[in-house]
């Protein structure tokens, strides 16, 4: 019997033409998208589908678009009866998970998220915050050249912890800048600056924390269906204070993708299902460990192959 847990992509899957297959192929897939176009007041069926890609990778645009595909996806993929021991999601991806467990309605998952994009945008003016892919450095060695170069006041600090090998750092243009070259004097094998709009996941982030609270507390919440792990300390969650609490300090926390990985799988989860656009947390769990089942999930085809997998 398969220890299930179900995983929803980040910012970064977006691609022009997600969720198109699913929606011309299913009519409450459909129903997704046209829930999210009138919740926001344009068109992100449209821009999900035919873009351009410049506006789909606008922060605020980005994260309803793939939470409304992951959902779409979602949708058809309940009908097969197959339930999780857990959720999880990266970065925003965990908002996807709190709505596919029936802890928020699609309605308020993809207004909140809107929400949690803008102000993300606004906390830090354009060109002031970066962030760069470390890859090939140990978590202790990148964490301590973080905090020197923070300490001499260019703050930057480990933003995503991925896989093994595989860490984002976040924070001031200078102190990205700063620490990436150190970070290739002590070894590190490629670093890699990202195309992102703002240092997400730092300390710098916490004005948006807060603007996002008042939001999420006004929320009518439920009980998650399973427990849903967070990105803040790798643990489950089920109770709505402690979701709550977490989806605020996660704004400006590191991702503990790797972690929460690890944590599921000494739970005994042995088949992790991604659903949304890409694959690219598939490729992260693959990295953590060999000895797990990863399905992606992210147009008609790959739900055929993947149900055929699980059932």
């Amino acid at each position: 019997m398969k220890k299930i847990a179900f995983i929803f992509p980040g910012q970064g899957s977006q691609v022009v033409g997600m969720g198109k297959a699913i929606a011309e192929a299913d009519k409450e897939a459909a129903e997704v998208f046209a829930i999210a176009d009138e919740v926001l007041g344009y068109s992100l069926s449209k821009l999900c589908f035919e873009g351009p890609e410049e506006e789909l990778r606008l922060t605020e645009n980005t994260q309803p678009a793939i939470l409304t595909t992951s959902m779409a996806l979602y949708r058809i993929f309940q009908r097969s009866g197959v339930t999780p021991a857990y959720f999880a999601g990266h970065s925003l991806g965990e908002y996807s998970a709190l709505v596919a467990g029936g802890a928020l309605s699609v309605e308020e998952g993809i207004k909140i998220v809107h929400m949690r994009g803008r102000f993300m945008e606004e906390a830090v003016p354009a060109g002031q915050g970066a962030m760069s892919a470390v890859l090939g450095m140990d978590r202790g060695t990148l964490e301590k050249i973080c905090q020197s170069v923070t300490n001499e006041g260019y703050l930057v600090q480990a933003a995503n912890l991925n896989c093994p090998g595989q860490i984002v750092i976040s924070g001031t243009a200078e102190g990205v800048q700063r620490a990436g070259a150190l970070l290739k004097e002590n070894g590190a094998k490629r670093v890699i600056p990202l195309s992102v709009s703002g240092p997400f996941h730092s300390s710098l982030m916490k004005p948006a924390a807060l603007k996002l609270e008042g939001h999420l507390l006004k929320l009518s919440w439920k009980d998650p269906v399973a427990p849903i792990i967070s990105n803040v300390d790798a643990k489950p969650a089920i109770s709505t204070g402690q979701i709550i609490s977490n989806l605020v300090q996660q704004v400006y926390h590191p991702v503990l993708w790797e972690d929460s990985v690890r944590w599921m799988i000494d739970a005994g989860i042995d088949t992790f299902v991604e659903i949304g656009p890409g694959n690219v947390l598939s490729g992260l769990v693959k990295k953590i460990s060999r000895e797990v089942t990863t399905i992606s999930i992210q147009d008609p085809v790959s739900m055929e192959e993947g149900l055929q997998k699980l059932l």
